[in-house]
């Protein structure tokens, strides 16, 4: 009877603690994640399941692998489980219109996450980075590792986009031109196969192996004539890898012919290795656990009643109303403070870079 008093009490004891755990669990929160394809979006999702379980919820994480009917349907068993909030980074953000009504009509609040989700009213918040500043940082980097205008040209450039589907790609594009198109207008940059423009120079789904086939057809249709590349506008690191890879195979690289500045974004680290190794010129560091720390933070305090403090309200219209922003700062990087900002900050450790 003793040993059967205590047993109980042990398990009364276990049933208290597991109701109390209960009783600490916020919620669940679903997050849909592009790809796993980008070593970025891993980053993202492992630290927001982090700062949103830290706080007391529990996380449905998904991967869609840039398969659109894949994401849709992930979005959808989140709802039917009923979470409470979605933090979406879309593949195309444009597809999501039916699937956030449903959201929207069970009352889950809708983050869209570093892209931006268009043509639905049913968005409530958008978290990323000053995504125009990503592109200004990387043409200005171009021009850093030209010696411009120390240097006066004319210099042959050649323009990169991100995808057509990602709203962000056009923010990127805008902002590097912003830069460029003067210099480009007065002679100093001349983009030789004259292709300019979003419909012309993006990049489907961001992928590597589109820019570096698209790399070969101009360096096979303009460059041929032993003229160089000296500058190429690339809006990601994994595009950055691609390009490289077409300009290695036709003799770029070597003393006789030095690699062309290159810029990127997201810090990978293969890229960073690149960049030590002197093969692509810069990226854009956008420190993606600060991202999921105010994300994070930005679900709790809407689900616990309160009001989101510092958002932009005038830069990101979806097409049916202005988003409510949180804006983080973007940071270029190169070879002279790649050690200073990327393995400083502990975003990415020295040893990976060996």
């Amino acid at each position: 009877m003793k040993s059967l008093a205590t047993v109980m009490a042990v398990g009364a004891m276990a049933l208290t603690a597991t109701s109390g755990a209960f009783a600490q669990d916020k919620g669940a929160i679903g997050i849909a994640m592009p790809t796993k394809s980008s070593l970025r979006w891993i980053s993202d999702g492992d630290a927001l399941v982090a700062a949103l379980t830290a706080k007391g919820y529990s996380v449905d994480l998904q991967f869609a692998e840039d398969d659109i009917p894949n994401q849709l349907a992930q979005i959808e068993n989140m709802v039917t489980k009923g979470v409470k909030a979605l933090v979406i980074g879309s593949i195309d953000g444009t597809t999501l219109s039916a699937v956030l009504q449903q959201a929207a009509d069970a009352g889950i609040k809708v983050i869209a996450y570093d892209r931006l989700i268009r043509d639905s009213a049913n968005v409530d918040y958008y978290t990323t980075f000053d995504n125009f500043q990503v592109g200004v940082l990387q043409a200005s980097s171009l021009l850093t590792g030209l010696d411009y205008p120390a240097k006066a040209g004319p210099f042959n450039i050649e323009l990169f986009g991100g995808s057509p589907d990602d709203n962000n790609a056009f923010f990127f594009y805008n902002g590097a031109m912003s830069v460029l198109q003067p210099l480009i207008d007065k002679g100093d940059l001349v983009v030789k196969s004259g292709q300019t423009g979003m419909d012309t120079v993006g990049t489907l789904r961001w992928d590597g192996a589109v820019a570096q086939a698209r790399m070969d057809n101009l360096l096979s249709a303009y460059y041929s004539d032993g003229s160089r590349v000296d500058a190429v506008l690339s809006p990601y690191d994994g595009l950055s890898r691609g390009i490289i890879s077409s300009l290695r195979g036709v003799g770029y690289g070597t003393a006789d012919q030095p690699w062309p500045i290159i810029s990127g974004q997201d810090a990978e680290v293969p890229s960073v290795k690149a960049i030590i190794a002197g093969e692509q010129y810069s990226t854009v560091f956008k420190d993606t656990r600060e991202l999921a720390k105010v994300t994070a933070d930005l679900v709790d305090t809407v689900l616990s009643g309160g009001t989101p403090e510092g958002l932009d309200t005038t830069t990101y219209d979806n097409g049916v109303k202005v988003i409510p922003s949180l804006l983080l700062t973007p940071y270029s990087v190169d070879k002279s403070n790649y050690e200073q900002l990327v393995v400083g900050s502990g975003y990415i450790k020295a040893e990976e870079l060996q």
